[in-house]
């Protein structure tokens, strides 16, 4: 039983921050890793990325968007109460070093995922831009932590309501057409992460991608995670689920997610509506 000790509803309450008492895993947990989650006997397994772990306080943070049964049945417990099974750290680390210029771009939810994963190449002694991006003003999460995990941010919304009235990619081209990005780093919708890849695979920008494929056990037996990279398959549980950018095969990753999320398709107008 995993104790939930702090809760944060943000996004007017379509997400949700959870810090969960898990001394094993936050001991062990590196930026870029994930956990499966369960609520109870007859929950789904749900696999999440970490925002957070603190060793010294044993706890791990989540944060999910409710648009689901899984997910509102997460929602519904409360501080104080217990997710029955939490397991991890699981996947590999995200491969941190000193490259020079870093841009780490996130979108919606991914933004959670970003954030440990900014701040540990600005510690690894990197000049890091983080551009973040939301459909609107209210749906923006992590302004704060993400100012403080990086050098520069840069912020936009699909509508306009704050910051930069447009993209994430809009913000990279200029970085990209000034030569100031070594690494990109994008972690988001599938639609953001495609054409992000898209525009750094034209500048010659090494990019990785954290792929979001659907899985259900995380341990690389089911094979639901199963993704083509440079014309090969891998099950982003193990063998991500960072993968170089510029070799997945984004069309046949939203294919597989329609059958479990209706409007995930890869088109600009896609791109416009999916950072919820």
């Amino acid at each position: 039983m995993f104790e939930i000790v702090n809760r944060i509803e943000m996004a007017e309450g379509t997400v949700v921050l959870d810090e969960i008492m898990a001394p094993k895993i936050a001991g062990k947990a590196r930026p870029g890793q994930f956990v499966v989650i369960r609520a109870n006997e007859t929950g789904e397994r749900i696999p999440l990325t970490m925002a957070e772990t603190d060793k010294e306080k044993g706890t791990i943070t989540i944060i999910y968007q409710v648009v689901g049964k899984s997910t509102a049945l997460f929602k519904s417990l409360k501080e104080g109460d217990f997710f029955l099974d939490i397991i991890g750290p699981l996947g590999r680390p995200t491969h941190i070093e000193k490259v020079g210029k870093v841009v780490c771009v996130g979108g919606g939810t991914g933004i959670a995922v970003m954030h440990p994963i900014t701040r540990a190449y600005k510690e690894a002694g990197n000049e890091v831009t983080a551009i973040i991006g939301s459909r609107t003003k209210d749906l923006l999460i992590l302004e704060d932590k993400m100012r403080e995990a990086s050098h520069t941010l840069l912020i936009c919304t699909d509508d306009g309501s704050y910051c930069h009235h447009g993209f994430v990619t809009d913000e990279l081209k200029i970085i990209l057409d000034k030569k100031e990005a070594d690494l990109v780093v994008a972690i988001g919708p599938v639609p953001m992460m495609k054409f992000t890849c898209s525009m750094t695979k034209e500048y010659g920008v090494k990019t990785v991608v954290s792929l979001n494929s659907i899985m259900v056990d995380g341990t690389g037996m089911c094979g639901c995670c199963r993704v083509s990279v440079a014309g090969n398959t891998r099950f982003a549980c193990v063998d991500g689920p960072e993968f170089d950018g510029h070799e997945v095969d984004f069309d046949e990753l939203s294919k597989r997610l329609q059958a479990y999320v209706a409007d995930e398709k890869i088109s600009y107008d896609a791109f416009k509506e999916s950072y919820q």
